[in-house]
């Protein structure tokens, strides 16, 4: 069994805002690759905001969606534009959202009046509640930086070996929160996965959590410009999480 500790692991990349860098300012291979990830990973926090922050029926906030990637992000080259010194990225696609949706709004509304449909204003406003809460799109959000963290670690462990850290991960900490499990018995751990002893099973579970905790920061750091917005994420991370339960 290999010897605890961090060695040997692969060490994913922690460059600031790399991926919305590559997705907004490189070729179009990359910039493809990176965009791809980047809606892999927001889309879905989007659709949730819309569904229950703005009201939205599924097929609606899918059509809107949709041409707010054709539209928006691919014609307009919305990416491009970020600036990681003016916010959050992740604010700033749901600000370009939230814009988007209420410039199609208006456009339907005037459509429509220009067809002789007689509309007052605040019929066609109900569609866009005035209400800023974006707890959805947080709670989505977050949930997808907590998935990603998981997978790359369970690829990191493959890579290197050392299933057991990833099975003393999952039976000790990973299963309980995310499916309610009881944490399994050290001594069924030591059985399972080659332990000496439950003392190196329990060294191999800190190794687990040290892990996790760099994997975490290498996700939140592709979006944030510094060390301390990372940390600050990562307690966002945690209140949004909190909150939602």
């Amino acid at each position: 069994m290999p010897a605890d500790g961090l060695q040997g692991f692969v060490r994913f990349p922690t460059t600031r805002w790399s991926m919305v860098d590559r997705a907004g300012r490189e070729g179009p291979v990359a910039g493809r690759e990176a965009l791809g990830q980047l809606l892999s990973r927001y889309l879905p926090a989007l659709r949730s905001h819309l569904i229950h922050s703005k009201r939205l029926q599924g097929a609606d906030a899918d059509d809107v969606l949709q041409d707010f990637v054709a539209g928006k992000i691919l014609e307009r080259d919305l990416i491009a534009k970020a600036n990681q010194e003016l916010g959050k990225f992740r604010t700033f696609l749901l600000t370009a959202l939230d814009r988007f949706l209420l410039n199609r709004l208006r456009d339907a509304r005037a459509q429509k009046r220009a067809a002789g449909a007689a509309i007052a204003l605040g019929e066609a406003d109900e569609a866009v509640p005035a209400s800023d809460n974006s707890d959805a799109y947080d709670v989505e959000w977050a949930r997808r930086v907590l998935d990603e963290s998981v997978q790359r670690m369970r690829a990191e462990c493959a890579a290197s070996g050392r299933e057991d850290v990833w099975g003393m991960f999952q039976c000790r900490v990973l299963g309980p929160i995310a499916e309610g499990t009881e944490p399994v018995d050290y001594d069924e751990l030591v059985r399972r996965f080659g332990f000496q002893s439950p003392s190196q099973a329990s060294n191999a579970l800190v190794t687990a959590k040290r892990m996790y905790a760099r994997t975490l920061r290498s996700v939140v750091a592709e979006y944030t410009r510094d060390a301390a917005e990372v940390e600050a994420e990562i307690q966002d991370l945690h209140r949004i999480l909190a909150s939602a339960k």
